[in-house]
């Protein structure tokens, strides 16, 4: 679908709505005159982000598909995530008191999807929904799907026979140049969405008595495969848990420029 569809069919949806542009602009906190333009086709240079927005308000889905000539788009970016649930698995694969189930899929009254990882600590009774990134893309997007996750946990939980009484919420980003440029950007807008950090999911990981709201960079070691998603993720021994806060990240020393070599087994 080219711009000019993309605006064709918005328009198209609010007009079935009996909506005003101004309506659709207040709901998606935007111009009037930004909605015009997006009805327009005039989309080139509008962030997606936007064009997400606008959708939204009329309770449609913007969903764009990326084409490239070299192969197989969806098997280049599943390859890139599955070596991040592969380096997640050699970093806290011991941690005492927890499993971890992959891919875990619902689907509640036309809310589905599927939580990457699912954490669950029988003792303190506290489930944990981990979210792996290889890329940030859209930060709103991101904040909405782990409100929905974590709403929508303790049903999951239940339905897999846990009796869930704490829920914490843990987005992991591939530890590279252009998710610290983004963590850098947005910085204020995620750490007042996830407060805590390395450090403190390391401490909560080992005690988790209370909600939690994490982000975190994963070890350059752990993402091995992602810098040739065709090869296998190299064997290495596995770590004891460490996961402390990258000093790249949001709130001390750098953060737009490659993340320094960390030490072996140390999740950041």
């Amino acid at each position: 679908m080219n711009d000019a569809a993309v605006g064709r069919a918005l328009r198209a949806i609010r007009l079935a709505q009996k909506r005003s542009q101004g309506q659709v602009a207040v709901k998606a906190q935007v111009s009037r005159q930004l909605v015009g333009r997006v009805e327009s086709g005039m989309i080139a240079k509008v962030d997606v982000g936007t064009v997400r927005a606008i959708a939204a308000a009329l309770d449609a889905l913007f969903d764009p598909v990326v084409r490239w000539h070299g192969g197989d788009m969806g098997r280049l970016v599943n390859s890139r995530h599955s070596a991040m649930h592969e380096g997640f698995a050699r970093l806290l694969g011991a941690l005492p008191g927890w499993t971890f189930d992959p891919e875990v899929s619902f689907s509640y009254f036309g809310e589905r999807g599927v939580i990457d990882v699912l954490g669950w600590h029988p003792e303190a009774a506290t489930i944990l929904v981990i979210e792996l990134k290889t890329e940030i893309v859209d930060v709103q997007e991101l904040m909405g799907t782990m409100d929905r996750r974590v709403r929508l946990a303790p049903r999951i939980a239940s339905d897999r026979g846990y009796s869930a009484r704490h829920v914490g919420a843990w987005v992991i980003l591939a530890n590279d140049r252009s998710n610290h440029r983004r963590l850098h950007d947005h910085g204020a807008v995620l750490r007042s969405k996830f407060p805590s950090d390395g450090r403190s999911i390391s401490s909560w990981l080992t005690r988790p008595s209370q909600p939690i709201w994490a982000l975190s960079f994963m070890p350059n070691d752990a993402l091995d495969g992602l810098k040739d998603a065709g090869k296998s993720v190299p064997r290495v021994r596995r770590p004891a848990l460490a996961v402390p806060l990258h000093r790249g990240e949001h709130g001390s020393g750098r953060t737009d420029g490659p993340p320094p070599t960390r030490p072996r087994g140390q999740c950041t």
